[in-house]
């Protein structure tokens, strides 16, 4: 090991302050020479300052003379930095992260981190254990996270947009779909519809119309509950008997109930305008309000990764199709969970018969911190209750400030990218003790791809670069000068075409 630096001013059992012979990054792990035994740290936090080249030079000439000063006197620059200690290096090897109990003395050297002292640490080579990156300060080390971890205490995964947070998804759906593990994705600006990894299932989100009480089937119909005319005419033939139809039954006795009211001069004006709104949803929304579908969660397969296309929904209907799936799918995994453990005989078929994996993007829409949302109650009962029964929740945002605190802070594991918004940078920070207050200044300093990874399915915080999905094939940003040059390019070539078949007469002028 190679020493670069000495423990200086006041130190803490959980936390130094060094003095060291480069610049150092934070991220950066380090080995603290203790007493009782070597000790991993984390740099936090890094300052370089000169004393010649203080904050008090007033003009570009004086600036210029100590430079000159600066460039010659060795003691001139201080690299200092701020370590978190993790714990004892051998006990964290084994799993155990002990914190001494006695701060390391002041003059205590300071020595770089190697391979093998990070390798065992942060890849694991269990089986609930997938790669997804390298430190990124210590690119020859891989960064392993635990999958069994995110199932059963859930992830957060928060950064600007463009930052590498659905490539991040895309990589846990690609190590998933090669260990056979099941996973939901609800897609809602289709960013995986294309993604080209083993035993994927891309569909359209179903709703079925029967299964929805009258005031969610007014919603999917987009009538508002101030048009309380049109929702008198649909409330009266939304009736037990329409619910039984299958297929374009369902739509013609629907409608036929409709009409019926036309014959109130009342209700006259109200049941065309409802018939219109049938009408418009039927051919806006055919591949996806489907009331033949007897049960829209039988369409996913276990042991692969399904893709639930949301781009044709609105808000509303977004919101209802997410809270109903989810639903289904925690009552089936509580039903298969009993089973399992002999407490009930399951009469109805288990559909998931192994844990589930659920990601929701998008999450400040679908579960907002300002607006009760049908999927915001499901999603914090999943927090509270997945865990028990196999269903994990993963929740995907590029605006933490607007996501619901409670449901944030029940994921036990956060992946934060770069993030610029002191709103955010606070939200994230309340939400996972991991995160400290040095570790969030740094975040508006990451480059696009690099993660700061904490909880449960890490053994300890790390700085990551996350590995590119190639298998992705959208999702970045789109190229318009290229494809405006492109569409030129192909009008003048038309252009000049036309013009060559007049001059040998194939055409009129």
């Amino acid at each position: 090991m190679r020493e670069i630096g000495i423990v200086v001013g006041e130190s803490k059992p959980h936390e130094i302050m060094f003095e060291s012979k480069r610049p150092v990054s934070a991220g950066e792990y380090v080995i603290v020479n203790g007493s009782n035994g070597k000790i991993l740290g984390l740099v936090e936090r890094s300052t370089i300052v000169s004393d010649a080249l203080g904050k008090n030079i007033r003009n570009y000439t004086e600036a210029l003379e100590s430079k000159q000063v600066a460039d010659v006197n060795t003691r001139d620059k201080s690299y200092r930095a701020w370590v978190r200690i993790l714990g004892y290096l051998d006990e964290l090897k084994n799993g155990r992260a002990i914190i001494p109990d006695v701060p390391p003395l002041p003059g205590t050297d300071i020595l770089e981190a190697t391979q093998d002292d990070l390798g065992t640490i942060f890849a694991s080579d269990s089986d609930e254990w997938i790669r997804i990156g390298s430190l990124l300060r210590n690119s020859k080390v891989e960064a392993r996270v635990n999958i069994d971890r995110v199932v059963s205490r859930h992830l957060a995964v928060l950064a600007m947009t463009g930052m590498g947070k659905s490539n991040l998804v895309s990589l846990l759906a690609k190590e998933m779909a090669k260990i056979g593990g099941t996973m939901v994705i609800f897609d809602y600006h289709d960013d995986y519809s294309s993604l080209q990894i083993k035993d994927i299932n891309v569909m359209d989100a179903k709703i079925n119309p029967r299964l929805l009480n009258f005031e969610k089937f007014a919603e999917v119909m987009e009538i508002r509950e101030s048009a309380s005319n049109q929702m008198h005419v649909l409330r009266k033939a939304f009736t037990d008997e329409v619910k039984t139809k299958q297929g374009d039954d369902f739509w013609e006795t629907l409608v036929a109930n409709v009409r019926y009211q036309m014959n109130e001069k009342s209700y006259k004006e109200a049941a065309e305008r409802v018939e219109d709104k049938i009408d418009d949803a039927r051919r806006r929304f055919r591949s996806i309000l489907d009331p033949g579908v007897s049960d829209p969660t039988a369409l996913i397969k276990n042991g692969k990764v399904n893709v639930l296309s949301l781009i044709e929904l609105t808000d509303r209907q977004a919101d209802i199709a997410v809270r109903f799936y989810l639903e289904e799918m925690l009552d089936d995994r509580k039903r298969a969970t009993r089973a399992k453990k002999g407490e009930i005989e399951s009469k109805a078929p288990v559909r998931f018969p192994a844990p589930v994996l659920v990601v929701i993007e998008e999450a400040h829409v679908f579960i907002a911190k300002d607006e009760e949302t049908d999927t915001k109650y499901l999603a914090a009962k999943v927090a509270r209750e997945g865990r028990k029964f196999g269903l994990g929740l993963a929740i995907v945002s590029q605006r933490p400030r607007s996501i619901d605190a409670n449901v944030l802070s029940q994921m036990g594991s956060l992946a934060v990218m770069k993030m610029v918004q002191q709103d955010d940078q606070a939200q994230v920070a309340a939400a996972s003790e991991a995160l400290s207050r040095e570790i969030v200044e740094q975040l508006p300093s990451l480059n696009p791809g690099d993660a700061v990874l904490v909880g449960q399915w890490v053994n300890l915080p790390a700085f990551v670069h996350i590995d590119q999905v190639m298998e992705k094939k959208v999702g970045a940003d789109q190229h318009a000068v290229r494809e405006w040059r492109q569409i030129s390019k192909m009008k003048e070539s038309t252009k000049e075409s036309t013009q060559a078949m007049i001059k040998k007469g194939y055409l009129q002028d």
